[in-house]
């Protein structure tokens, strides 16, 4: 495809269809949108001869990234306690501890039913469908990087608060490296899960989420 192709595509699908879904006058579930994305991402891949499908899962690197993941994740959790125990103490552990089967349910299927999906869009379409358009230079994985998790961020929009967009860029950083570095979704969003579940846990997950959620008390 075109250079101006790609660019249309790009733009329909990571800047136009978030913002159709945030401006839609009426709410529907996002997750049957994501995945209706997400099968279009597997479709292109899956036709497309450059592309490695082992990349799509490859857990081989994982024992050598484990290290990295757990000492990253261990500050950003501290940091985020800290913020939720001193600035929200109302949403502390709030699913957790009031809502203990709801928060047991997220953390067994928001790996499978929303992580992955989003990898496989953000990081494994988008940086392998998108990367002629940047410099074949260190600097252009660098750009592509961040080009990765401003759509990742900028999706979170449909959430409504700035909270999710701002956490979900920084976390995009992470994962898109982690899987440009790694060459695998499967570790990509075995941290990216870490990180999700451990804001279910904390007490932010009401900013990653519009449905019927149980309100602190």
């Amino acid at each position: 495809m075109a250079h101006a192709g790609l660019l249309f595509e790009l733009m329909v699908l990571f800047i136009g269809l978030p913002a159709a879904y945030r401006l839609a006058p009426v709410r529907i579930p996002a997750l049957p949108v994501l995945w209706l994305a997400a099968g279009y991402a597997c479709w292109q891949l899956a036709r497309d001869p450059g592309f490695d499908r082992g990349q799509l899962w490859n857990p081989a690197p994982l024992g050598s990234q484990f290290a990295s993941i757990l000492a990253i994740f261990v500050v950003v959790a501290a940091l985020q306690w800290a913020g939720v125990h001193w600035l929200a103490p109302k949403l502390e552990w709030s699913l957790a501890r009031r809502h203990t089967r709801v928060w047991a349910m997220v953390i067994l299927l928001y790996p499978v039913l929303s992580v992955y999906p989003q990898a496989l869009l953000y990081r494994a379409f988008f940086m392998h469908r998108y990367a002629v358009l940047f410099p074949a230079t260190p600097q252009g994985g660098l750009m592509l990087v961040v080009a990765s998790a401003t759509v990742f961020g900028g999706m979170h929009i449909v959430f409504r608060n700035p909270l999710a967009v701002v956490l979900t860029f920084l976390g995009g950083l992470l994962f898109a490296w982690r899987y440009q570095h790694t060459g695998s979704l499967f570790v990509s969003s075995v941290e990216h899960a870490l990180y999700g579940c451990w804001l279910f846990t904390v007490g932010l997950g009401q900013y990653f989420y519009h449905g019927v959620w149980p309100k602190p008390q």
